[in-house]
């Protein structure tokens, strides 16, 4: 695998993070990530309590290899009322990346800085990868209209091209790489790094139901779909009977409270709220209610895997 700004960045052998994602990446995860020469990102919201983020980074960091890394993402906007505590921990223990999401990353790249930990920011567009690199940001996320989750609205090959004629800072592109191929292609944009997460869904450490990773095997690209039943914002699901049967618009009363400049934050957060314990449920139980959140990489998925060989699959 060939050197790029990325692996020089995080000192790591492929130019490849695995993804945080809500529910799904946990400790085991990373740690196979981190043994296979690339490195891993956790949500903190993935932990109920301070104590867990703790302990999950002092195991982190006693497992740590010389040619991967760890770090964890962040959500820096007022949705999340733990974000300020988070990062206390993270700063106190200390990890090598930190990915922030939906809001000024600005406070988080001054005090991770401070104890030498590097700042990866979320973007969709250049103008945010401008101002995050202001702020002193060491590389960005370019989240494309092929990830799962909160996806972009550009294409791999825009994005990229766009950020990479435009900014000075390490491109990691973000969605539609599920295989060697999907990663050359991204790499061949000029990116420097890839973000991959939805095939991990469907990985033997993964701490989601075997019904939710089965679901990213039977189910593939032409099978996602963006519904905005979950946190208000549109995010990429798989289209099983349940969200046709619920749809994928806002009711519509939630249409008419969002016209609302007063009420439309309110109504967001009750709306997040709502679709995020729904995800939770239908990721951890058995339950008919089947919101399952993928991208369309999960098009390679074709079994349930060790974490270990789907990182083969992206680089061999």
């Amino acid at each position: 695998m060939s050197v790029t700004k990325l692996t020089k960045l995080l000192n790591i052998k492929h130019p490849i993070i695995q993804a945080p994602m809500f529910l799904v990446s946990n400790v085991a995860m990373v740690k196979e990530a981190m043994l296979c020469g690339i490195a891993g990102c956790i949500p903190a919201l993935n932990y109920r309590t301070l104590d867990e983020l703790r302990l999950a980074a002092r195991e982190l960091k006693a497992a740590k290899t010389s040619n991967g890394s760890f770090g964890f993402n962040l959500i820096v906007n007022k949705s999340n009322v733990k974000y300020k505590d988070q990062l206390d921990v993270i700063c106190e223990e200390g990890c090598d990346f930190i990915i922030t999401s939906l809001g000024s990353p600005e406070e988080t790249i001054k005090r991770a800085h401070k104890v030498g930990i590097k700042v990866f920011c979320d973007v969709t567009d250049l103008t945010y990868a401008k101002k995050v690199e202001a702020l002193g940001a060491d590389a960005v996320i370019a989240v494309n209209n092929e990830a799962g989750g909160h996806r972009g609205g550009l294409s791999p090959e825009d994005l990229i091209k766009e950020l990479t004629a435009n900014c000075s800072i390490p491109i990691i592109s973000a969605g539609g790489v599920g295989c060697k191929a999907d990663m050359d292609r991204m790499l061949q944009y000029g990116a420097d790094g890839v973000s991959v997460g939805s095939p991990f869904i469907a990985s033997e450490e993964a701490n989601v139901t075997n019904e939710y990773k089965q679901a990213c095997v039977d189910y593939g690209a032409d099978d996602i779909v963006m519904t905005e039943r979950i946190s208000g914002t549109p995010c990429t699901v798989i289209n099983t009977p349940y969200v046709q049967k619920i749809g994928t618009k806002a009711t519509w009363l939630e249409s008419i409270l969002n016209k609302n400049k007063k009420l439309k934050k309110w109504v967001k957060m009750i709306r997040f709220s709502i679709g995020m314990n729904a995800t939770k449920k239908a990721a951890t139980k058995a339950t008919y209610k089947t919101v399952w959140v993928a991208g369309p990489s999960i098009e390679h998925t074709n079994r349930i895997l060790p974490t270990k060989s789907i990182i083969n699959r992206l680089v061999e």
